[in-house]
């Protein structure tokens, strides 16, 4: 079956709201574009290194870049937030509620991005978007008295968010005072006068450093945005997207991963009928199978639910000692199966995130460089905070976690400005911060009273 027969599959009223839903999340990363990758652009046009359309267009490919290559980690980050099977149900009413979870977040967390583009505030899209996901979460679980939201995982990614903009303020501000004291070219610490522009090497490392923070961003935040299109796509052809059916390498490791978690509990004594049954079944189901499209929809979606809860049980304290390599693919191939990003998805998302980057840049940039610091922002200090951002977001990368590109780069900024004793005004810095603080509750509010409202209407 392909995402097109998928799709004509659905009920007229389903299609509709599956074609809004995608439009939502595109959206999403479109105004994510211009609304965060305006701080990559700020200290290059503001040290008049690049005029601003050529730094604009330059920031929109290297987003689209970063995004088309840069994993697929955090996305699951994103998705692993809430329990997924809440979205692959078959029941009718939960499969209704699970479509009115979607819709509710997306429209949050877009709603939260243009109010607050639309005050020049540089808040994180990232806390937008993970707030609104927490806030359905919460609601749901406060509606069917089920589980709503991983929280194992939120705390994961909540302490991520939090950390990172000390790093960007600490880590930008120990950077500048380094370059002053190894590099004593005076035109580095001084803002610029009239049209004065910086030496041919200063801005060689400007544009570098604005490319990595575009790249970084894209690679971040595009992740972000796959996430957040997975969730449409499970909610919505559940069978479809509810296990890999485009590589069949995963099969039969997934079919060997679940036998061997099942010994493996067997033999700690932590094998519960439930779960023996979970195993016994996907061994049945893929014995012989070259792929999972061979799957009918319906078995694929109870399937996925068997691997992931074979995959929770991979993760019990009584397995912890064991190691091994062999049991690390075991464990590995068991979520390999139900984690995948259709390459339209990538593509899609890179370039809604690229084009996003080239239009209405300017409000988050003239709070950035002009209402963050006392003075204007000098060659060093925008090449210390950019350098310090891309190396912090890229780390995040690693780690699979979502950070918010917004935060780590104005803290960075935040952080020259104390260093090299310009000062910072303290309503900008209030405003921005009262922003950050506002912006994970109001979006789970926001999420959470639209997600009980649209449940009422749906029973």
């Amino acid at each position: 079956m392909t995402f097109w027969d998928a799709v004509y599959e659905l009920p007229m009223t389903g299609a509709l709201f599956f074609a809004i839903a995608l439009l939502i999340a595109f959206a999403f990363e479109f105004i994510n574009g211009f609304h965060d990758t305006a701080n990559a652009v700020t200290t290059v046009i503001y040290t008049r290194t690049l005029p601003a359309t050529p730094a604009v267009l330059y920031s929109g490919v290297m987003n689209f870049l970063g995004a088309l290559l840069g994993g697929t980690g955090v996305a699951f980050g994103i998705v692993n937030l809430l329990p997924v099977e809440l979205l692959i149900q078959s029941n009718a009413e939960n499969a209704r509620l699970g479509l009115v979870m979607v819709l509710s977040l997306l429209l949050a967390g877009v709603a939260w991005n243009l109010g607050t583009w639309y005050l020049g505030l540089p808040v994180s899209s990232s806390h937008a978007l993970i707030g609104s996901i927490l806030g359905v979460g919460i609601a749901n679980s406060v509606l069917t008295g089920q589980g709503g939201v991983n929280w194992n995982k939120a705390t994961e990614v909540g302490l991520g968010l939090l950390i990172s903009p000390i790093i960007g303020f600490v880590a930008a501000a120990l950077l500048l005072l380094t370059l002053k004291a190894l590099v004593r070219d005076r035109r580095l610490y001084v803002p610029p006068e009239g049209d004065e522009r910086p030496p041919a090497w200063i801005r060689a490392v400007l544009i570098a450093t604005c490319g990595g923070v575009s790249f970084a961003h894209g690679s971040n935040d595009g992740q972000k945005g796959m996430g957040l299109i997975l969730l449409v796509l499970i909610g919505f052809l559940g069978g479809h997207y509810a296990l890999d059916i485009y590589d069949g390498c995963k099969v039969q490791p997934a079919r060997e991963g679940a036998l061997a978690v099942k010994a493996k509990l067997e033999s700690v004594g932590r094998l519960t009928p439930e779960l023996a049954a979970d195993a016994d079944e996907v061994a049945r189901a893929l014995e012989g199978k070259s792929s999972f499209a061979e799957l009918p929809s319906a078995e694929r979606k109870t399937l996925r639910e068997r691997l992931y809860r074979l995959t929770k049980a991979a993760k019990d304290p009584a397995l912890a000692d064991d190691s091994g390599e062999q049991w690390k693919r075991d464990k590995k191939s068991l979520s390999n199966a139900v984690e995948f990003v259709p390459l339209w998805v990538v593509v899609g998302v890179a370039l809604a995130l690229g084009l996003g980057t080239t239009v209405g840049y300017k409000r988050i940039v003239v709070t950035v460089a002009e209402k963050i610091g006392k003075t204007h922002l000098t060659y060093a200090q925008g090449a210390a905070a950019e350098m310090v951002a891309a190396v912090t977001i890229m780390a995040a990368d690693v780690a699979h976690l979502p950070v918010s590109t917004t935060q780590v780069l104005s803290s960075g900024i935040a952080g020259t400005m104390t260093a090299n004793g310009s000062g910072i005004q303290a309503a900008t810095c209030r405003r921005i911060l009262l922003a950050w603080a506002m912006t994970l509750p109001g979006t789970i509010l926001l999420s959470g009273t639209l997600f009980l409202m649209g449940s009422w209407l749906v029973r």
